[in-house]
């Protein structure tokens, strides 16, 4: 029966772990006006008839804070890459000279700073309404054990515990979003 409590509480610890890791990398694709290779991961190109990340395809680069360079391997990728970074839908505008493709990072007005940090807010509520689901999910698993045998006293213990993570996770997630906020609202 203890095993079984073990696993309950592992692999609730382990999605915790993979919701404050989306969380990351979600806010990671809100810019926050400095110009980062990371912006791009999204972007997938088509490239002998499958699609890559652009990573696959290119270096990618940063000059200075404001410009993101992307040197394709082939020139031959130059307008497919252009192409896809459009279609990504990120708002950037390429720019390229036959060799290198620039996107500038344009300054983020006080409007867009509020609305990228209202973005970053809600994302930091899809990872805690995640967390409190994984919670709730631990604890009906812990109910099913209860029935099945196990101690009220283990049950409560495990309970406890499983809440004490979803804390310790809950505060992760406001830290998380309280530095991505610093980070858009810093000029």
């Amino acid at each position: 029966m203890h095993e079984e409590v073990d696993f309950v509480i592992e692999h609730c610890k382990e999605r915790m772990k993979n919701a404050i890791e989306h969380l990351d990398k979600e806010l990671i694709h809100i810019r926050a006006g400095k110009a980062s290779p990371a912006m791009l991961d999204s972007v997938l190109v088509e490239y002998y008839g499958s699609t890559v990340p652009l990573s696959q395809v290119s270096n990618i680069g940063t000059p200075d804070a404001r410009t993101i360079t992307i040197q394709p391997w082939e020139k031959s990728l130059i307008s497919k890459i252009e192409k896809a970074i459009l279609a990504a839908n990120l708002g950037f505008n390429p720019d390229n000279n036959g060799e290198i493709i620039r996107i500038n990072i344009p300054v983020l007005t006080e409007d867009r700073r509020k609305s990228l940090v209202k973005q970053a807010f809600h994302e930091g509520e899809v990872a805690k309404v995640s967390t409190r689901n994984i919670r709730k999910d631990a604890n009906e698993s812990l109910k099913k054990l209860l029935k099945e045998g196990l101690s009220e006293d283990i049950e409560k213990d495990a309970e406890q515990l499983v809440q004490k993570m979803t804390d310790d996770f809950t505060k992760k997630i406001d830290d998380l979003v309280k530095v991505k906020e610093r980070d858009i609202m810093t000029i």
